[in-house]
C-alpha cells in the first residue's frame, strides 16, 4: 500500500473512530463505555497508558484543529488534578508531555506551572541509577538500578519539551543525555536492536529481550525529539540518527511480508503485535521525514500501514494490542503478554494514521 493512494477522506473516518474509541475505553480490561455515558475521555487513571493515549490524541486534534477534541483534553486534566494526581514517578510522567503541548494551545497558567514543576522534579529529585540515567522507577516498584527502554518516551520527551516551552536549557540537556546513557546500556551494538531493560544490579539485560513495542519507543523517540527540540546540536543529530539507522536495519530485515512485527522481533513464531507495528512504521514516517532514513525506507511502513488497518474493527477499536509489559527475565514471558484493547493502542495508531493524512495533504 503506498500511502499517496491512499484515500484522505476516508483516512480521517478512520482516525475519527479510533479517537472515538480511545475515548471511550474507561480502563484497562474495562472496554468502551456505551451509549450516552460516553462523553469526553472516559479513562479515569493517571499513568503511562492513558499518557501514551492522550499524546495520540493531541496530534489528532492539532493536525485536524479539532477544537472540541482539545477542549476535551482540558476538561479531562482539569478533573484530573482537581481530583489529586498520583505520585510522581516514570510512568505517571506520560501524560506529561501532551500537557506540555496542550498548554501552547489553551491559556492555562495552572498548567503551564504543573509543566515546570514536574521538570524539575524529574531532574532533581527522580532516583538515578548509575551514569546518572532516569530510574525507571513505577507506581508498583522502585526498579533499583535499572533503566528500561520505556523512559525515553515516558519521561524524557517531555523533559524535553518542557525546556523548549520554558527556555530551560538545562533541562533539554538532560534529556539528551538520557537518550545518550540509555543508548549505552540498551542497544545491542551487533544488531542495533534494543533490549528492554539493564540492570546495575548484576550488570545484563535481564531476559536479552529484543521486546517490539520497547523498539517502537525507540523508533518514535528520536525523529520526535528532533522535531520537539528544532535547536538540537548537530553531534546529538548524528549520534542519535546513526542510532536509529542502525535499529531501523534490523527492524526491516524482521518485518514480516504481511507488514507486522513479532513481539520478540527475533522470534517468528511470538505472537504479531499491532501497537509496536504502529509505532515503528510511524516513526520510519517521521525519521524519512527528518532526513534521519532514505525515502526508499517508507516502502516498509506502508506495508504496515496495510497490516494495522486490517487489525481496526467498525467501532475503532485497535486489536492485536498485548497489555502493558513489564521486565520480563525469560522470553517466554513476552509471548504469553495477552492482547486487549488500550489506550496506547489506539494512539500509536492514530499517530501513523495522522502521519500518512499530512503527508498526503502536503503531495496535493
Amino acid at each position: 500500500m503506498n500511502t499517496a493512494s491512499v484515500d484522505n477522506a476516508a483516512l480521517l473516518t478512520t482516525i475519527d473512530r479510533v479517537a472515538t474509541a480511545f475515548s471511550r475505553l474507561r480502563g484497562i480490561k474495562e472496554g468502551l463505555v456505551t451509549g450516552s455515558a460516553a462523553s469526553g475521555i472516559q479513562f479515569d487513571e493517571w499513568d503511562w497508558e492513558v499518557g501514551v493515549g492522550l499524546y495520540g490524541f493531541l496530534r489528532r486534534a492539532v493536525a485536524t484543529n479539532d477544537q472540541k477534541a482539545l477542549q476535551e483534553l482540558v476538561a479531562w486534566y482539569s478533573a484530573q488534578i482537581e481530583r489529586g494526581i498520583p505520585p510522581r514517578q516514570i510512568n505517571s510522567t506520560a501524560p506529561m508531555l501532551p500537557l506540555a503541548i496542550l498548554v501552547q494551545h489553551v491559556d492555562r497558567p495552572d498548567f503551564r506551572a504543573l509543566v515546570e514543576d514536574w521538570a524539575e522534579w524529574l531532574v532533581k529529585e527522580l532516583p538515578k541509577t548509575e551514569d546518572g540515567g532516569f530510574q525507571h522507577v513505577v507506581k508498583e516498584r522502585l526498579n533499583d538500578g535499572e533503566l528500561w527502554d520505556d523512559t525515553l518516551f515516558m519521561a524524557c520527551l517531555f523533559l524535553a519539551q518542557a525546556g523548549v516551552l520554558c527556555g530551560r536549557n538545562d533541562w533539554i540537556d538532560e534529556a539528551v543525555y538520557q537518550f545518550v546513557i540509555h543508548t549505552r546500556y540498551l542497544s545491542d551494538p551487533v544488531s542495533g536492536l534494543w533490549y528492554h531493560g539493564w540492570t546495575f544490579n548484576g550488570r545484563h539485560n535481564f531476559a536479552n529481550a529484543f521486546w517490539a513495542r520497547g523498539n517502537a519507543w525507540i523508533t518514535v523517540a528520536i525523529p520526535e525529539l528532533f522535531d520537539l527540540v528544532p535547536t538540537l546540536g548537530e553531534k546529538d543529530r548524528r549520534f542519535l540518527s546513526n542510532v536509529l539507522v542502525s535499529q531501523v536495519r534490523s527492524l526491516k530485515a524482521y518485518q514480516r511480508p504481511d507488514g507486522m512485527f513479532t513481539t520478540l522481533l527475533d522470534d517468528p513464531s511470538s505472537p504479531v503485535e499491532t501497537s509496536a507495528t504502529a509505532g515503528i512504521a510511524y516513526g520510519i514516517l517521521r525519521a524519512v521525514d527528518a532526513g534521519i532514513l532514505a525515502e526508499s525506507d517508507k516502502a516498509y511502513a506502508e506495508r504496515a500501514l496495510a497490516a494495522v488497518l486490517a487489525q481496526i474493527d467498525e467501532e475503532g477499536v485497535v486489536h492485536g494490542v498485548s497489555d502493558g509489559t513489564p521486565m520480563g527475565h525469560d522470553l517466554d514471558f513476552y509471548r504469553r503478554i495477552p492482547n486487549l484493547p488500550t489506550p496506547y493502542g489506539q494512539a500509536l495508531t492514530m499517530l501513523l494514521l495522522t502521519e500518512v493524512v499530512i503527508e498526503n495533504g502536503h503531495r496535493q
